[in-house]
């Protein structure tokens, strides 16, 4: 019996100290994070080809080494106010699927790594955007910040027309 209890306490342990990697970023002066996991780097703002007919949070293309990427503007996407991309404007390259993407955002913070214990799910009625984009919410030195799931951003339908954009 004493056995299992030992058992028991040494899985709660590993689980607790279960690690998880952010890369937290500012929108709207809210901090927000997304997983390192499908993150391909972090870039200035460079030239962008506006593309006619795009959905209205897709900024444009920009060819970035020899891939063409589509970028969407995350703020326009959670229906944040739109601002004037300025010096600390960045864009994340994602991996989705086989497809790379472009996030903008207002400014690249850290790289945190947190216990995955720390991140509780988000209250429904008090956050800025959708809740239904929100993975979770970080506990970090005494600040919260907003886990998004970058999964439920769009819709498949969504996806699979930015995809299109460079597939063509």
């Amino acid at each position: 019996m004493a056995l299992k209890t030992q058992t028991g306490l040494t899985a709660k342990a590993e689980r607790k100290s279960e690690q998880i990697q952010l890369v937290s970023f500012f929108l709207e002066g809210e901090e927000y994070a997304i997983s390192i996991a499908n993150i391909q780097g972090i870039n200035r703002m460079g030239e962008i080809t506006k593309l006619p007919n795009s959905l209205p949070y897709v900024e444009g293309i920009t060819n970035l080494r020899g891939n063409i990427i589509p970028l969407i503007n995350l703020r326009k996407r959670l229906g944040l106010p739109v601002k004037e991309f300025d010096k600390t404007t960045r864009f994340i390259v994602i991996e989705y699927g086989s497809n790379l993407y472009g996030f903008i955002v207002d400014f690249v913070n850290r790289v945190l790594r947190l216990p995955k214990a720390s991140i509780e799910p988000p209250p429904p009625a008090s956050l800025k955007i959708d809740a239904k984009y929100v993975t979770g919410i970080a506990k970090y030195e005494n600040k919260l910040i907003i886990v998004l799931d970058l999964t439920k951003i769009f819709t498949d339908e969504e996806f699979n027309v930015i995809s299109n954009i460079t597939n063509s």
